[in-house]
């Protein structure tokens, strides 16, 4: 390809799916005189006795966590070490395929894009109580900000590695690190492309994603937008709380009963919540110039 590339791999007590998966990923870095770096994210099982078997590997580099940091906090890791034209996040659990990784890459060259992520295709394995929580994070991201991606928290994604060491210090160690940095390179106006990806069955191992992975995740994409654009929080709810009070108020005035202290108290609410807004605007603004 002519480019530089390195595949970074998180690794949390993967120790069983391990064997098959790096052996794979290394004979793709042979060939096409990649790196490849995996991060023990303080695990509990062999994970760390797998990697030292493999560690003699010329075109491997194992970083340890002493204590988990979480998946986020093991990609930035990775991320962070990273020091080729491009870096591709590759899931330790065997359920991406090998191939997909240079055709992303080929994708990223051809169409000049900064970010290429791998959106998995919704299959009947997956269960509908995770397919509903990514439909509302999707729904609330999509109403706060522009988001044209279908597949946000896919960890198939392949950077321009400048850029990503950029917004680092605003992505969580968490799991919703994933939805986050997506979030940013589409905020910052970078070009970011979803090309569909299969997925395998997952044959060891189980998820840590569940409930409070996608309130965190929620949590994350607000914190995000107060960064970025905070009227897009605050002016709904300042509108909301204006027309409440003149909804409530009016029928008190044309009943000639004065002013509700209710309906005034929502009125002045939503006002100090645009004016705040806007104070929050300001700042984002400010600080954007300073970067």
């Amino acid at each position: 390809m002519g480019h530089s590339a390195t595949i970074v791999i998180p690794a949390y007590n993967e120790g069983k799916a391990l064997p098959s998966t790096i052996p794979a990923v290394l004979e793709l870095c042979r060939k096409n005189h990649w790196k490849l770096i995996v991060v023990n994210d303080g695990s509990t099982d062999d994970t760390r006795l797998v990697l030292s078997s493999l560690e003699e590997n010329p075109r491997l580099t194992v970083l340890h966590h002493k204590l988990n940091q979480g998946y986020g906090g093991a990609l930035k890791t990775g991320l962070t070490a990273a020091d080729t034209d491009f870096t591709v996040t590759f899931d330790a659990d065997g359920q991406h395929q090998l191939e997909d990784i240079p055709r992303l890459l080929q994708i990223m060259i051809d169409q000049d894009a900064d970010l290429v992520v791998g959106a998995r295709q919704r299959n009947n394995q997956s269960h509908w109580y995770r397919e509903l929580g990514k439909w509302i994070i999707r729904r609330v991201a999509a109403f706060l900000m522009p988001m044209p991606l279908h597949d946000l928290n896919s960890g198939f994604k392949c950077y321009r590695t400048d850029l990503v060491h950029q917004y680092l210090h605003l992505c969580p160690n968490s799991m919703a690190f994933s939805d986050v940095i997506a979030l940013v390179f589409l905020n910052q106006r970078h070009r970011v492309i979803e090309v569909p990806i299969e997925v395998l069955p997952r044959t060891t191992g189980e998820s840590t994603i569940n409930t409070r992975t996608a309130f965190e995740t929620l949590l994350e994409i607000l914190n995000l937008v107060m960064l970025f654009n905070p009227l897009r929080i605050f002016l709904p709810v300042a509108m909301i709380c204006v027309l409440v009070g003149l909804l409530w108020g009016i029928p008190f005035i044309v009943l000639g009963r004065g002013v509700s202290v209710g309906a005034m108290l929502a009125i002045v609410s939503g006002l100090l919540m645009f004016f705040i807004g806007l104070v929050s605007e300001q700042l984002s603004q400010i600080r954007r110039r300073q970067k």
